[in-house]
């Protein structure tokens, strides 16, 4: 962060000759005197991807834990959850609480987690529990959310012992319960078979729970009197001969902790057998490994339970697996001729190695005309044991349609191209616009399962050259979505994530019109929003009422539903917690990446919007409910739900109107209305100009037209400060500016 005044630091420039995307932030006072570094600057933001299940992989975890609970919880929660790891920094740094439904604890050594996370990171993971989020410990992961930790206690070259801050488990978690575990060794591992508490499951409806379940175990420990405490159920206990006895014998219990759940095992019922790789000398480890393949269906089945005793969404199918990629459709159905036009250029300039298949610097592509029938290249791929790294680096398939032949709803069950076209033509005639003057969203690429939209378009140099401003690329599931700081995501059906391509020419505008890019991204967003179901830009349709507002630099916020009760509750943003509670939730993020080809800026914009996810997240759907119920008070009739097609082209449409306007003067024009929807004007915040928590009091003056930078105003001194988004985060919740955390 830096003020006016202060001189700025120049960060190293990143030669542009290996096409590698540029992450170096650069100040104001840099940029005027060498425009051209421009191509260097990262619009660093959050791309929006709720309902996560974040899985730590931090100091002390094991990769073959991290690995095991990955598989299996991708396995039971996919797609509806986003299963991904996450570092110690980002525990203790970023905002995770607000986009996350579980925290998982895999197995490791206990000791490396405290010394991590203990004070900060312990506080945060016990609020974001009791306010209502899911915990779950396996093996060490159980020993750190008990409330004392007593490990080989007397063997002075093993133990570990002492009180633990979490205590999602008032009581003692001792072990070893089977003598003979060696770190980083399976010599003093077992398939361990457990007595399932039926009973404990019965409120649950349409779980099979069995009577037993045989898992994996090394090391774990036992949960001392747990039938004594309140807010504890036994899930399971300990069967035949231990090292560790108790009344109860319990190897996994469930803890009511505020509003949240918390699970706790001793166990591994996370490890499943098809990851487990002994060598033929471990004769040990491999009958280990034959015996819990013979009790797979079981050990599945009680994970199952488990997960679904916490209050998470399972699969249907307990045979599910990582999404597959799917063919990503290309067409430009209102004027065939610009896919022809790309599909030449490709041929022209790119190295094919075989007909069809050419490489960029990121993926494989492999083109397909229409008239190809999916099976004949895709559905026969044998991908069903592959990991999601394997599933990633993958060939992605491109069909490229060069007529107005779609692809069918069987092709495509959760978005209708033809939908999508019909809804952009349509926004074009009611605006006097041709179909070949259209550039934003007139070619669209769909995918119902990709990697990352962003990191198809911005991470391949090579065919991104040859694409032309405005296409556009959604998805219905991302599973390697890119966020904040390089962390990926997996986003749930009912997410919009949309990646959309800018060509800028250099030039002095030009460089202002890069930086302040993502704030005009951000107001075609919201405007799409609240403009869905009109035609003209401004004409009211009822949507305009959803409580949503910006949140600087571009993140978009809602309401929640159940903060909602009046029209007039839209405009109160000076109160944004009641209580424990924050009333405002974030909906919608983006980021833009930026790279210098063939003389010009390429960014890719990508953005992200909860649609039609279910709870507990917030989508639109679920506020427009809390609309429709304000709106059958007042005898307005129930407005229709947001549909995924309909909004991306009102968003590409707006897009483009906007944008039109924007390359020629700027972000200036823009700044009544960017105004009109974020929170912030006249705000009274805490500013920390360190990151040290010293703070000042500053009221909020708007942002600067050229740069985008937020402007505030020092109340003691009325000093003026400019404040770059890159650096800086805005937590709504506090009324604090402080400098981000690397």
């Amino acid at each position: 962060m830096w003020c006016t005044g202060v001189n700025p630091t120049i960060y190293p420039v990143h030669d542009s000759s290996d096409s590698s995307l540029f992450r170096y932030p650069f100040t104001c006072a840099v940029l005027l005197r060498f425009p051209l570094l421009i191509r260097c600057l990262l619009l660093k933001n959050y791309l929006l991807l709720k309902m996560n299940v974040l899985v730590y992989s931090g100091r002390g975890t094991t990769s073959e834990s991290v690995k095991h609970t990955l598989e299996s919880l991708r396995l039971h929660l996919s797609p509806n959850y986003a299963v991904v790891s996450v570092s110690e920094s980002a525990l203790l740094n970023d905002p995770w609480m607000y986009k996350t439904s579980m925290l998982v604890v895999p197995g490791g050594a206990d000791l490396p987690y405290c010394d991590v996370l203990n004070g900060k990171g312990n506080e945060r993971i016990l609020l974001f529990v009791k306010k209502g989020g899911k915990f779950i410990g396996f093996c060490a992961g159980g020993y750190y959310g008990s409330g004392r930790c007593e490990f080989e206690v007397g063997d002075l070259t093993m133990e570990v012992s002492g009180p633990r801050e979490l205590k999602f488990f008032p009581g003692t978690c001792k072990g070893c319960v089977h003598k003979g575990f060696v770190y980083d060794s399976h010599d003093g591992c077992r398939a361990a078979t457990m007595a399932v508490n039926v009973d404990a499951f019965k409120s649950i409806p349409g779980v099979q729970v069995p009577d037993s379940a045989t898992v994996f175990y090394n090391g774990g420990g036992m949960f001392i009197g747990a039938s004594k405490f309140p807010n504890v159920d036994i899930l399971a206990r300990y069967t035949g001969e231990t090292d560790v006895t108790d009344e109860d014998m319990a190897a996994v219990v469930h803890c009511k902790v505020g509003k949240g759940d918390v699970l706790l095992c001793g166990t591994h019922p996370e490890f499943t057998p098809t990851l487990m790789k002994p060598t033929e000398s471990d004769v040990h480890y491999k009958d280990v490994a034959a015996h819990l393949e013979a009790c797979e269906s079981d050990r599945n089945l009680f994970l199952r339970a488990c997960l679904a005793k916490i209050g998470l969404k399972v699969n249907e199918d307990t045979s599910a697996s990582i999404p597959r990629l799917t063919p990503i459709y290309m067409s430009s159905n209102m004027d065939p001729t610009k896919t022809c036009k790309v599909l030449e250029d490709l041929r022209a300039n790119m190295d094919f190695v075989e007909k069809d298949l050419f490489e960029d610097i990121n993926d494989t592509f492999v083109l397909h005309d229409e008239g190809e029938n999916d099976t004949d290249y895709f559905l026969l791929d044998d991908v069903g044991h592959q990991s999601l790294e394997e599933i990633i680096a993958g060939p992605k398939h491109i069909k490229v349609f060069t007529s107005r032949q779609l692809p069918g709803p069987k092709d495509t069950p959760y978005f209708n191209m033809a939908t999508y076209f019909e809804r952009l033509e349509r926004l074009h005639r009611a605006n006097n616009i041709e179909a070949k003057e259209a550039e934003f969203g007139s070619i669209l690429c769909y995918s119902e399962v990709v990697t990352s939209t962003n990191t198809l378009l911005d991470s391949n140099p090579g065919w991104l050259r040859h694409l032309p401003t405005g296409i556009t690329m959604t998805a219905t599931t991302q599973i390697a979505g890119r966020g904040r700081g390089g962390n990926v995501w997996i986003n749930p059906k009912g997410v919009m994530a949309t990646s959309i391509l800018f060509k800028i020419p250099t030039g002095a505008q030009q460089s202002l019109s890069i930086v302040t890019l993502q704030y005009l991204c951000s107001l075609a967003m919201i405007e799409a929003v609240l403009g869905y179901g009109s035609e003209v830009q401004g004409q009211g349709s009822g949507y305009e009422d959803m409580p949503l507002r910006l949140k600087w630099p571009n993140d978009m916020y809602a309401l929640k539903p159940e903060f909602f009760n009046d029209l007039s509750d839209k405009n109160e943003t000076s109160s944004t917690v009641e209580g424990d509670d924050e009333k405002w939730a974030k909906i919608s993020g983006a980021l833009i990446n930026s790279q210098f080809l063939n003389g010009q800026f390429y960014l890719v914009w990508g953005g992200g919007i909860n649609v039609s996810n279910l709870a507990p997240t917030t989508s639109l759907n679920l506020i427009l409910e809390r609309l429709n119920t304000i709106r059958a008070k007042k005898g307005l009739p129930a407005l229709p739900p947001y549909q995924h097609e309909a909004l991306l082209a009102k968003l590409v449409f707006t897009m483009g109107q906007f944008y039109s306007v924007f390359k020629n003067s700027g972000l200036k024009p823009f700044l009544p209305l960017y105004y009109k929807r974020w929170f912030h004007l006249s705000q009274r915040v805490k500013l920390d100009a360190s990151g040290d928590g010293r703070t000042r009091d500053c009221v909020i003056k708007g942002i600067t037209g050229d740069y985008g930078l937020l402007v505030a105003e020092d109340v003691a001194n009325h000093e003026i400060l400019e404040l770059q988004p890159d650096g800086n985060s805005f937590d709504i919740f506090k009324g604090l500016v402080y400098k981000k955390q690397t």
